[in-house]
C-alpha cells in the first residue's frame, strides 16, 4: 500500500560479476511525505547511489516496488518513466552532468523546455534561480568556462527550477567549500518550506544529516532508522 509521494517496498538489487551474485540492497522499505527531508547515511559502496538511483527510476530494481505519486516505475516504459522523473523528480549528483555545449542558462532551463514550457519563460527562471545562487554573471558560460563550484551550484539549480516534488541528491554540497555549501543548502531548504518539496540526501556531513526530519543508515543492504 502506498502512502507518501515517493515510497518503496521489499527493494532488492542483486548485481552478477562473473560467477558471483552481489546483493547491494535487500529488503529496503522506505516511505517519502511530501516536504519531509531524509538523509541517508552510510559508508562507500554501502549502495546509498544505487538506492537513489533506484528510486528516480533510473535503473530497475531486482526485487521490490517503486511508486512515484501512486504510480508504479516498473511496469512503465522508458519513456513513461523519463515524463515521471521530468514531472515530480529533480536529480543532484556528484558529478554534474551539465551538457557541455550548452550555456549554464540554457542547462538550467533545459527540464522547462522539455516539460513545454515557453523557452522565454524558461529561460527568465533559470537567470533568477542562477543569480540567486551567485551565478548571475555566469548565465552565457559553458560549463568548460567554470569552476566545479560553480558547475555544481549550475548542476543544484538544474534540479530545483521545475519545482519538483522530491529532490534526489547525492552528496550535492560535496565539491563546495563551507559558505557556498551551506547557502546552497539553506535554498533547498526554502523551496522545500515553500512548496513541500521533499528532500532525499545521500550524504557523508553530519552536520548536514543532522538538520534533516529523518536520518537513515545503510549497511550491508539494509536501510534503518537513526
Amino acid at each position: 500500500m502506498t502512502t507518501g509521494i515517493l515510497h518503496c517496498q521489499q527493494l532488492g538489487k542483486t548485481y552478477t560479476e562473473g560467477p558471483n551474485d552481489v546483493t547491494v540492497l535487500d529488503g529496503v522499505n522506505l516511505d517519502i511525505q511530501s516536504g519531509e527531508r531524509i538523509a541517508i547515511v552510510g559508508t562507500s559502496g554501502s549502495g546509498k547511489s544505487t538506492l537513489l538511483h533506484l528510486l528516480g527510476g533510473l535503473d530497475l530494481p531486482t526485487t521490490g516496488s517503486i511508486w512515484v505519486d501512486g504510480q508504479e516505475l516498473s511496469g512503465m516504459s522508458d519513456k513513461r518513466r523519463g515524463d515521471i522523473r521530468n514531472e515530480y523528480l529533480g536529480f543532484v549528483y556528484q558529478f554534474h552532468h551539465l551538457l557541455p555545449e550548452f550555456t549554464a542558462v540554457d542547462n538550467v532551463a533545459m527540464p522547462l523546455l522539455i516539460r513545454g514550457v515557453d523557452a522565454k519563460e524558461a529561460r527568465d527562471r533559470a537567470s533568477t534561480l542562477l543569480s540567486n545562487m551567485g551565478l548571475d554573471d555566469r548565465l552565457s558560460h559553458r560549463p568548460v568556462e567554470l569552476s566545479g563550484g560553480e558547475r555544481q551550484r549550475a548542476a543544484i539549480a538544474r534540479a530545483l527550477v521545475t519545482e519538483p516534488s522530491v529532490v534526489l541528491a547525492d552528496e550535492p554540497t560535496g565539491n563546495l567549500d563551507e559558505k557556498t555549501a551551506d547557502a546552497v543548502f539553506n535554498m533547498m531548504l526554502e523551496l522545500n518550506e515553500r512548496v513541500g518539496t521533499a528532500l532525499v540526501m545521500v550524504t557523508h556531513d553530519t552536520s548536514l544529516a543532522a538538520r534533516m526530519d529523518k536520518s537513515y543508515h545503510l549497511e550491508r543492504g539494509h536501510l534503518t532508522l537513526g
